[in-house]
């Protein structure tokens, strides 16, 4: 079980996120919506462990992954560095069939910028993934792509989840996408103390 509890984030003596309280059990899909600036990369890099600066607790498995809005890979290394590297426990034979799975079957050898933005999100979920992780953890990842190239992504990040079922925490500005990746959707509104949380709530709650 993901345990988070922040009960005060701030910026320069600005509070931004807080007090926010949820849990995300083990195999379950969390959508984070709310609107632009109210603190929803905030709160996922506190979880993930990038950010240690607020007054609170996260408890979080070892074994995390983080899937960045924009994909962080090594440009002057190859695709299959770019899995070798942070997974050096990772023979190159599994590596490799982790790329046919996201469609990269043949392009270990090519460097990311010769890969097209939607290649390169595809390395990212494989590079998350080669690390079985518990804990998986999405800024939006199908932002910037075109219908049909999001629309392959969304199938592939549902296949994948599907398969290794980790607890899964993401955020989003479309509620197609929470529709078809989560179980629950939180939102965050404004408040005069910083960001809180509206409610938590089913995706056909957030449908109707």
């Amino acid at each position: 079980m993901i345990t988070v509890d922040i009960r005060s984030k701030h910026f320069a003596g600005t509070p931004v996120l807080g007090p926010l309280t949820f849990r995300v059990a083990p195999g379950e899909t969390l959508a984070i919506v709310g609107p632009s600036g109210i603190g929803k990369s905030t709160l996922l890099r506190i979880v993930a462990g990038v950010d240690a600066a607020f007054d609170g607790n996260v408890e979080r498995p070892a074994a995390t992954a983080f899937v960045f809005q924009e994909p962080t890979l090594l440009p002057w290394r190859s695709v299959l560095q770019n899995l070798l590297l942070l997974h050096p426990q990772l023979n190159p034979e599994a590596a490799r069939t982790m790329l046919a799975r996201v469609g990269l079957e043949g392009k270990d050898s090519l460097f990311p910028g010769q890969l097209s933005l939607g290649q390169q999100r595809r390395l990212s979920l494989a590079r998350a993934f080669c690390g079985a992780p518990e804990l998986l953890i999405m800024d939006e990842p199908f932002v910037s792509l075109d219908t049909e190239t999001a629309e392959t992504m969304l199938k592939l990040t549902e296949g994948l989840i599907a398969e290794h079922h980790p607890a899964t925490l993401f955020v989003t500005h479309d509620m197609r996408e929470a529709d078809r990746l989560a179980d629950r959707v939180l939102t965050l509104r404004s408040h005069p103390a910083g960001a809180i949380v509206a409610g938590i709530s089913s995706v056909a709650d957030q449908a109707g």
